[in-house]
């Protein structure tokens, strides 16, 4: 038989039965749409968090508190472990000669009042090198001085939405604040940078650490912020923070340096097994979608059985309805996996304007890689039914009634 006219015959049949076509579509359509949808939001979230990383600064190394697998990320601190002091920070920029800076860093939470007005906000304690190593910008006045660091000076730096909750359209420089059960003066206002690693930046407060110090009544750090020289300097950087640590913590190894590179590769593991459950998932309900390709090509079969007999009784091979019926069964999955194609990239390019926080990035190896599976969907979900015609005996099949 020719193949056009093994492609018209299948058209008119799938055409006699529009509807039963369409829904029998549904399934590939979705197991397509939701393979690609998935990957994307999955290769859209390793994206966000690559951009967000190096939106950390250059060159950064993180140094926690306590000795942790990298594979299960930052660590925290607790108090079963040795913590890092304001001297580390000192000490490890005095005496490492790839550490440009290291910046002590504390992290708490305090109620903020001025005039009648009072929220609960964070409070990050940092040197004034803490802006720059972060690429943290000032939009009005200035960032804390090195000797009001020193001085344990109560000054504060505002996020804008702190400055906007708290002293609304007033001038902020020069401004008091009240953190905690202490007064301290209004020295700048930061840019704007929204949330960053799932952190609002601009719902923040910055004083000296050694005011935090104070503030929070500890001398613990969250962490210490190190930008190296270059990144030709990242590895020796490393040993010579660990040999001056080590020596500093009576030769015990209780600190976790983490890389930019090394944070990027624990995500990059985390998402990629994430991806790949996702589209496990999508995956199945594609094979239940060639599952009822196979259900409606058998009754399909069964309904078109005298019409297989008067075929082979006017002379068509065996092969000739195997292929009728197998195109028939591709031309299903071919069709649900294009509409699937259109439906998943159509959502996942729509999504991020109605869902900001969620990126997308399409790939196209997910899209031919849905479509070729779809396809084989259809070949191998139609091959029982397609033998199952071709076998009919002619005489036994005219009598079917």
């Amino acid at each position: 038989m020719d193949v056009f006219e093994t492609l018209r015959i299948s058209g008119d049949s799938l055409r006699v039965n529009r509807m039963r076509s369409v829904l029998t579509m549904l399934g590939v359509i979705i197991g397509v749409a939701a393979v690609i949808l998935l990957v994307s939001i999955g290769e859209g979230a390793r994206s966000y968090i690559k951009q967000e990383l190096g939106e950390l600064g250059s060159n950064i190394l993180i140094v926690v508190p306590g000795k942790t697998s990298k594979e299960g990320g930052m660590h925290m601190g607790t108090s079963s472990v040795r913590k890092l002091v304001y001297d580390d920070a000192v000490l490890l920029e005095k005496r490492s000669g790839s550490v440009e800076e290291a910046v002590p860093v504390m992290l708490g939470t305090s109620w903020i009042k001025h005039d009648g007005r009072s929220r609960d906000t964070y409070i990050v304690g940092a040197t004034e090198k803490y802006f720059p190593v972060r690429n943290l910008g000032i939009e009005v006045g200035r960032p804390f001085t090195r000797s009001e660091v020193e001085a344990s000076r109560k000054v504060c730096v505002l996020g804008r939405t702190v400055k906007r909750e708290i002293l609304g359209d007033q001038n902020p420089l020069g401004a008091i604040v009240t953190l905690g059960d202490a007064k301290y003066r209004v020295v700048g206002v930061m840019e704007k940078k929204g949330v960053t690693l799932g952190s609002d930046l601009d719902d923040v407060v910055f004083i000296p650490v050694t005011a935090a110090r104070e503030l929070f009544d500890t001398d613990a750090l969250l962490n210490i912020t190190v930008k190296v020289r270059g990144p030709e300097y990242i590895k020796r950087a490393k040993k010579e923070i660990t040999e001056i640590l080590t020596r500093r913590h009576a030769g015990r190894e209780d600190f976790t340096i983490l890389s930019q590179d090394e944070m990027l590769s624990v995500m990059n593991k985390i998402l990629a097994i994430m991806t790949a459950v996702l589209a496990g998932i999508a995956a199945i309900s594609l094979l239940v979608g060639g599952i009822g390709i196979m259900n409606i090509m058998l009754v399909s079969v069964r309904e078109r059985t005298r019409e297989i007999g008067i075929r082979k009784a006017m002379g068509a091979r065996n092969s000739d309805i195997l292929l009728q019926f197998l195109v028939e069964s591709v031309t299903l999955s071919v069709l649900g996996g294009s509409a699937g194609i259109v439906l998943g990239g159509g959502l996942a390019t729509v999504l991020p304007y109605f869902v900001s926080y969620l990126p997308t990035h399409l790939q196209l190896w997910s899209v031919v890689l849905a479509f070729f599976f779809s396809v084989a969907v259809g070949v191998f979900f139609g091959v029982y039914p397609a033998r199952k015609a071709a076998r009919y005996d002619p005489i036994v099949a005219l009598r079917y009634e």
